[in-house]
């Protein structure tokens, strides 16, 4: 057993679950009053549902044994197996059988678990202030189940995407943020929008919280990156963590530029928001480039999520709500593709480089490629769970329009986020 390695692991993991929480503040202060603490729960849900169906069926789908992918088996290429339910087949206490060399299995489990978390946190944010508590908690379980466990195992495990294609993903480009955002629209759409959209308020309510569930997040993705290096002697978690200060501090500057040029003011929540659309665009390629590479994708990604935000949401007339698509899900696709461009190729977990130092497309194409296979597959799969749990919800996801319009605090969990009241309680 490695203990320092094993050390590192377990505080990054402990730093990735804390961004759950971080996703929930930052996603409530961006919400109205009324929904804040609808919108709190819903993430705070997401660690109640993976935690449970990780250690069920979820972690053994992601990354068991029972299909190896190098098999020939199709069903290899999509899923683990079932060899691994309820961990079964992982040891308890050592480093024995496990995925990484030194690390115990438990390690592994905690740490990637505490990224499904994440990644289920950021959906709800599409759908904040009018679907149904009991059908966000049914989708959210199924498709734990059904896209994020064969997602994993189709990037990370060996399968489609990360095997056979050969597709670059350091720590979650296409599993976290890509299946995220592109999930939110999904049910997004299905929902349809909020009530009054585009004529009501729905500006954030609360600056301060949204900035302090970004400092969480900013915080948190730090061993988000730096432990999904998985290693200590080779300075790649080193260089993650570095790649994601720079891409972060360079997307809020970038995003504040952005936001005086077209408001004629740099606002709190554009700076947050840009931030957070730092450490997306870096996420997919942080222990593969250099630092000078991890500013400009800083630079380049906030102009493009602004604009997905700003101009092409209202065009395209759908109500994300917290824009959990315009900043995650186009954010990394920008950083897949920017992978493909920048990778330096002695960093690469395959023969390919970056096509700056190559001149190669082979990895660019393959960065492409496992996009669209994980947008087409995320969006079918999502699509048919959100029509199926819509039916078994009376054939509508959303609350009542009174429910919506008092307030989804008061209406659906009985408290009021900001009570008032008198005297000394």
């Amino acid at each position: 057993m490695d203990t320092a390695l094993t050390v590192f692991i377990l505080i990054c993991a402990s730093m990735v679950l804390f961004m759950t929480p971080g996703v929930a503040f930052f996603y409530g202060g961006l919400s109205r009053k009324k929904n804040v603490g609808n919108t709190i729960i819903m993430a705070f849900l997401a660690i109640g549902v993976c935690s449970v169906i990780w250690v069920i069926l979820g972690y053994s789908i992601a990354f068991g044994y029972q299909f190896p992918a190098d098999s020939g088996d199709f069903i290899g290429q999509i899923i683990g197996g079932f060899d691994q339910l309820f961990l079964a087949g992982t040891d308890m206490t050592a480093a024995i059988e496990t995925r990484v060399e030194g690390l115990p299995d438990m390690a592994f489990v905690l740490f990637q678990g505490a990224f499904c978390c994440i990644t289920v946190g950021i959906i709800v944010g599409s759908v904040s202030g009018r679907i149904k508590f009991g059908a966000i908690a049914a989708i959210l379980s199924v498709w734990v189940i059904v896209v994020y466990g064969p997602l994993a195992h189709m990037v990370w495990g060996g399968g489609l995407i990360g095997g056979t294609i050969g597709a670059l993903d350091f720590a979650g480009g296409d599993v976290v943020h890509i299946s995220s955002g592109v999930t939110g629209l999904v049910l997004a759409l299905l929902c349809g929008k909020r009530r009054g959209y585009g004529n009501a308020n729905y500006r954030a309510h609360n600056t301060p919280l949204a900035a302090i569930g970004a400092a969480l997040l900013w915080f948190g993705w730090m061993g988000f990156n730096g432990g999904s290096a998985l290693a200590l002697d080779d300075g790649v978690a080193a260089l993650a963590m570095v790649n994601t200060l720079v891409a972060s501090g360079a997307a809020m500057i970038s995003w504040m530029i952005v936001d005086k040029i077209s408001t004629k003011h740099s606002t709190l929540v554009g700076a947050v928001t840009g931030l957070v659309a730092g450490l997306v665009v870096i996420t997919p390629a942080a222990g593969f480039v250099e630092p000078w590479a991890a500013l400009v994708m800083g630079f380049i990604v906030s102009p493009i999520c602004y604009f997905a935000i700003a101009k092409l949401k209202a065009k395209l007339g759908y109500d994300d709500a917290l824009d959990a698509f315009g900043c995650h899900g186009i954010g990394g696709i920008v950083g897949g593709i920017l992978t493909g461009i920048f990778c330096v190729p002695s960093l690469s977990w395959t023969d390919y480089g970056g096509l700056l130092y190559t001149g190669d497309p082979s990895l660019l194409l393959s960065q492409i490629s496992g996009i669209l296979i994980t947008i087409v597959f995320v969006a079918v799969a999502t699509l048919v769970i959100g029509l199926i749990v819509k039916a078994c919800f009376h054939g509508s996801l959303r609350v009542s329009e009174e429910e919506e319009a008092r307030g989804m605090d008061i209406a659906v969990h009985g408290e009021d986020a900001y009570p008032a009241f008198d005297g000394m309680d």
